[in-house]
């Protein structure tokens, strides 16, 4: 959703963001004093300019961002906006377009998801309006804010397209076996280990966990009758510890094990075995998912590359 947020004396727009990149590239004299870029990509000898910097960072604040996890603090949204300012000038070098259909498809999207009853494209009037009262901002600013986030996902698109992972009959099998098993788990949190290997030689008899239950029902996590993967990715709990669970007959007892913060000590509630004849249906599926999974590894390795290659230089008293 769009929250009312003031841009606060920013009166350019994306186009000069794509003019900036241009003179920077090609060495221009912009008339800009050493106050008016907020770092560089050493490098690259390009400078960034303050006017990229802002405008990226209020289409974060936003629009949130499709390429990386969405910020929770002003950290992450310092993060996210030089990642987007590196990511833009990468798509400058690559001549990424984003087509006006993609707007025009973009905007209509947003509208449905606001509930919005006029025709954006012919109620002209109606429509600079409600982009006032929503982002307060004119029209040009809000539609290149959203071109930026377009050209970032056509950039990622291309990217994507380009990686040809290989993916073996194993991982492919790994992949359906660790959505196919399943636990319900209850599990209790400790910050120290040694407190809670001390819970679990308490607790090996099922019948002292259900007193403990008994007297707070809130005493354990119960994350709920799911796979192994979101056990693993959600939680964090080792996949060596969870294939070690689907062993063990329901109401045993599991000794400590990382989480997601901290130990956890669990118990069994239920389990699913997966069928292994059942692959040999849903191989392909399981195929494009490792390959996918591969694919964005790949993004972020290449990501991180990026961003060494550019040896980023924030200047002080910017961004940060």
């Amino acid at each position: 959703m769009i929250m009312p947020r003031k841009l606060s004396n920013l009166a350019v727009i994306s186009a000069f963001v794509l003019i900036a990149w241009q003179a920077a590239c090609l060495g221009q004299n912009t008339n800009q004093t050493q106050e008016d870029y907020v770092g560089e990509f050493s490098a690259w000898g390009v400078k960034v300019p303050r006017s990229n910097y802002n405008i990226i960072k209020y289409a974060i604040s936003i629009f949130g961002t499709r390429w990386g996890a969405a910020p929770q603090t002003p950290k992450d949204l310092e993060d996210r906006t030089w990642d987007q300012i590196l990511l833009s000038y990468e798509a400058f070098r690559r001549d990424v377009k984003v087509e006006d259909k993609q707007l025009e498809e973009e905007i209509t999207k947003l509208f449905k998801a606001e509930n919005v009853k006029f025709d954006w494209k012919t109620d002209k009037k109606t429509y600079e309006d409600w982009v006032k009262e929503k982002a307060k901002e004119p029209v040009d600013v809000f539609e290149n804010q959203m071109r930026h986030q377009i050209q970032l996902e056509n950039l990622r698109k291309q990217l994507l397209d380009s990686f040809r992972p290989t993916v073996t009959e194993p991982e492919a099998f790994r992949e359906f076996l660790n959505e196919y098993n399943t636990l319900e788990l209850e599990i209790v949190q400790f910050d120290d280990l040694k407190k809670a290997q001390e819970f679990f030689k308490k607790m090996k008899k099922t019948s002292l966990w259900e007193e403990e239950a008994k007297k707070d029902p809130k005493f354990a996590k119960h994350p709920g009758f799911v796979a192994l993967e979101f056990l693993r990715e959600m939680w964090k709990i080792p996949e060596k510890d969870l294939y070690k669970m689907m062993k063990l007959a329901v109401d045993s007892i599991y000794p400590p094990t990382p989480i997601y913060k901290g130990w956890g000590v669990s118990r069994i509630l239920k389990k699913r075995v997966a069928d292994d004849e059942e692959f040999s249906k849903l191989r392909q599926s399981y195929f494009n998912q490792v390959e996918t999974i591969k694919k964005y590894e790949e993004l972020d390795s290449w990501l991180k590359n990026l961003k060494q290659e550019a040896a980023l230089k924030i200047y002080p008293g910017d961004g940060s």
